[in-house]
């Protein structure tokens, strides 16, 4: 007879198990939860660890973890941990690799062969004219929709044919990769702490955030609350609104 065990961290990772490899996807990229340490206790005891003491029961410690939040008591979310798997445009994994407190390792082009997948815009947007980061959606004909989209998949197409024809020439790949665009989707494993990961999802889910890169704030968080949600919910009570 098998033995299971009933214990309440078995539990929840029993409970959390499926969202490992599954995949959140983002346009023709992807954001995967592939391990965490922590949750939403590991606050608790980290920041109790002072008075020798845990738990309190459930209203005690969520009550805690709101508090600590609200007046940003922030090493206690240090605790917990989370490590992605995405696939984005090189110019969104750049705007990406800014956030500097967590660990990158990207696939390389020197090592092997990128494949042919490319970003291609849903809609055009337009510089907006009163903020320099921000844009908005574009007030184009369809004759111009159409000459944007075929200038664009023409542009890809010729990159990816030239990339093609200098590595069967034998370019080495550090080389034949300089032509490819910043469309090109890229993959890399990002590791992080939930403090870090808040500063990140506060900036990059904010309006005048870059659209796509929006698109994947939103994805990370929506992955990430299902491993510490009284955390999470704290975050989102005490946020600035986004304007």
């Amino acid at each position: 007879m098998t033995n299971v065990c009933s214990c309440q961290r078995c539990s929840d990772r029993q409970r959390i198990l499926p969202l490992f490899d599954q995949r959140t996807i983002v346009g023709d990229g992807f954001v995967r939860l592939v391990d965490s340490m922590g949750n939403d206790m590991s606050v608790v005891k980290a920041a109790r660890v002072s008075y020798g003491q845990e738990s309190k029961g459930k209203v005690a410690d969520q009550k805690l973890i709101n508090y600590m939040m609200k007046h940003r008591h922030g090493t206690p979310f240090e605790h917990i941990t989370f490590t992605f798997h995405i696939k984005c445009p090189i110019f969104v994994a750049r705007q990406w690799f800014r956030h500097r407190i967590g660990s990158f390792n990207e696939i390389s082009g020197r090592y092997v062969k990128l494949e042919a997948d490319y970003w291609k815009p849903e809609k055009w947007r337009t510089n907006n004219k009163s903020n320099k980061q921000s844009s908005d959606l574009g007030d184009f004909t369809t004759e111009e929709i159409t000459e944007l989209d075929e200038a664009f998949q023409s542009a890809i197409t010729q990159a990816s044919e030239v990339y093609e024809m200098l590595l069967e020439k034998g370019v080495a790949r550090e080389q034949a990769r300089a032509l490819l665009p910043v469309g090109t989707y890229t993959e890399f494993y990002w590791t992080v702490n939930a403090r870090s990961l808040f500063n990140f999802l506060e900036l990059r889910t904010h309006a005048s955030a870059q659209k796509e890169m929006q698109d994947y704030a939103y994805a990370i968080w929506a992955v990430a609350q299902e491993i510490a949600p009284w955390t999470f919910a704290a975050w989102e009570a005490s946020k600035p609104p986004s304007e």
